[in-house]
C-alpha cells in the first residue's frame, strides 16, 4: 500500500492481541499480515464464468475451454466482484424453462472463488422475453413479479445484489419496437414500476442489495430517483453507466455526475463502464447499437489512451467515498458490437489498461507487509480496507478492516 496515494476512508486500523490457540501471547513476534480482498467492489462483466461452468452441456470444443479455462484465471487476478446475465429474453426462452441451472452453476463457482456477485437484470423493456407479448398486461405484470420472486429467492445466499430495473427513464418512451415491459410502464408510470418491482424484490430478500440503474445521467434520472424515495422505494444504491464507446466523459463530466447523484446519500455503483482502445465511435450516433461494423481493431496508440482513461477515471472514482462500486464491461475485445473496449484481447493478452489497474488495486491499494507484536502479543495495523490474515510458520488467522475497526479496542485473535 502507497499510504500516500491511497485515500484516507479506504484505510482502517485495528489493534490485535495475537495468541497461540492455547491464548498465550506471541510476544515480539514477526507476523506477515496479507490482505486477500478489497472491502471496494472492483468488478466487471462475469459472462465468461457461465461458459465455463457448462462448458460440456453448451458442447464448447476443447480448445476453446482452454481459452476460456485461461481467461478465468486472469479474470480473477484482477477483480472480486462479477456481473452475471439474467436478461429475460436469454434466460427463459421459452415460458417455463429459465437457465436457472447454469447460472447456479456459475454463481456457486464464482462464490466458492471469493467473488461478489450481481444478477443483472431482474426487469428490462431491452432483451425481454417475446412469449410474454401474447398475455394482457395484468399478465405480463404479474409474470414479471413472479419473475422476481423465482430469482431473488432462489438465488438469496449466492446472491444477494440486483439491479432491480434497468434504464426507466427511456422506458415508457421506448420504440424500436414493441415489448411487454414498456406496455406496463406506460400503465403503471415510471415510478409506479419502479416501486412495484423493489417491492417485491424487497419481499424476497430484505437484507439484499438492490439497485436502479441507468445509462441516462441528466437531470431525468436524478428526478425519477428523487420522486422514488419520496414514494418510499427501498433503493440500496444507485448504478450509474458510462458506455464511452464516443470518447472518455473526462473530469468535469465524472465530478458533476458524482456531485448531482451524491445528494441522495446513497452509494453510488458505476455498474457499466466502456472504454475504447481503437477508433472512437462517430459522435453523431445516439443510440450506440446503431453502430454496426465488420471489425473494430484494437491498436497500439489506442491501448495506451484506454489504459490512461481507465486510470484516471478509477482514481477520481476511488477517491470519492460515495462510490463503492466500479465494473468494467466488457472483460474481452469484442464482446459487444465488436468494440475495442475490453482488459484483454480475444487470444487473451493482457492490455495496458489490465496492468495499470492491477498496479493500482493490487499494487498501491494492497496491503502486505510485516508487523511485529510487543512484549503482551500486542499489535497494530493499518491497511486498505477488506480481508487479511495474519501468518507465522504455516499458521494463520482471518481477520477484516472496514468502517467499523478502530484502535479504542483490543481484539484478541488466535493463530
Amino acid at each position: 500500500m502507497d499510504i500516500n496515494k491511497t485515500p484516507k476512508h479506504r484505510i482502517a486500523e485495528a489493534v490485535y492481541k495475537i495468541t497461540d490457540k492455547d491464548g498465550r501471547p506471541l510476544a515480539n513476534t514477526t507476523l506477515r499480515f496479507r490482505q486477500t480482498k478489497h472491502e471496494f467492489l472492483f468488478g466487471c462483466g462475469a459472462f465468461d464464468f457461465v461458459a465455463k461452468t457448462n462448458a460440456e452441456k453448451f458442447g464448447i470444443p476443447e480448445d476453446f475451454r482452454v481459452l476460456i479455462d485461461e481467461k478465468i484465471e486472469i479474470w480473477k487476478e484482477l477483480f472480486n466482484y462479477g456481473t452475471l446475465p439474467f436478461y429475460w429474453g436469454q434466460f427463459e426462452p421459452e415460458e417455463g424453462s429459465p437457465g436457472t441451472e447454469e447460472l447456479m452453476k456459475a454463481a456457486n463457482y464464482m462464490k466458492d472463488n471469493g467473488i461478489e456477485i450481481k444478477g443483472h437484470p431482474l426487469c428490462w423493456h431491452t432483451a425481454c422475453a417475446d412469449w410474454l407479448m401474447k398475455y394482457d398486461n395484468k399478465t405480463i405484470l404479474q409474470k414479471q413479479l413472479e419473475r422476481i420472486d423465482r430469482e431473488v429467492s432462489g438465488f438469496k445466499g449466492i446472491i444477494d445484489k440486483w439491479d432491480v430495473i434497468n434504464e426507466v427513464v427511456i422506458m415508457p418512451e421506448f420504440d424500436k419496437y414493441d415489448n411487454a415491459i414498456t406496455r406496463i410502464c406506460k400503465d403503471l408510470g415510471r415510478v409506479g414500476i419502479v416501486k412495484a418491482m423493489f417491492e417485491r424484490a424487497c419481499e424476497n430478500n430484505p437484507d439484499a442489495t438492490f439497485l436502479i440503474n441507468d445509462f441516462n445521467t441528466s437531470e431525468k434520472y436524478e428526478k425519477l430517483i428523487e420522486d422514488c424515495l419520496e414514494a418510499g422505494v427501498k433503493i440500496s444504491a444507485i448504478g450509474i453507466q458510462s458506455h464511452q464507446h464516443q470518447g472518455y466523459w473526462g473530469d468535469e463530466k465524472l465530478y458533476d455526475v458524482l456531485k448531482r447523484f451524491s445528494r441522495f446519500g446513497l452509494p453510488i455503483h458505476f455498474t457499466e463502464n466502456t472504454l475504447i482502445s481503437g477508433d472512437i465511435m462517430p459522435a453523431h450516433i445516439v443510440d450506440l447499437n446503431d453502430w454496426q461494423v465488420d471489425e473494430w481493431p484494437t491498436t497500439p496508440e489506442g491501448e495506451e489512451r484506454q489504459a490512461n482513461e481507465w486510470e484516471n477515471m478509477m482514481r477520481i472514482l476511488f477517491n470519492d467515498p460515495n462510490v463503492e462500486a466500479v465494473t468494467g464491461w466488457d472483460f474481452t475485445d469484442g464482446a459487444w458490437l465488436k468494440a475495442p473496449s475490453g482488459f484483454i484481447t480475444p487470444d487473451n493478452r493482457k492490455k495496458p489498461a489490465f496492468d495499470r489497474l492491477y498496479s493500482m488495486i493490487k499494487g498501491e491499494w494492497w496491503t502486505d507487509t510485516e508487523v511485529k507484536t510487543d512484549e503482551n502479543g500486542i499489535v497494530k495495523v493499518c491497511g486498505v480496507r477488506g480481508d487479511y490474515l495474519f501468518e507465522k510458520d504455516g499458521k494463520s488467522a482471518a481477520v477484516r478492516l472496514d468502517k467499523t475497526s478502530n484502535v479504542s479496542e483490543i481484539i484478541e485473535t488466535r493463530l
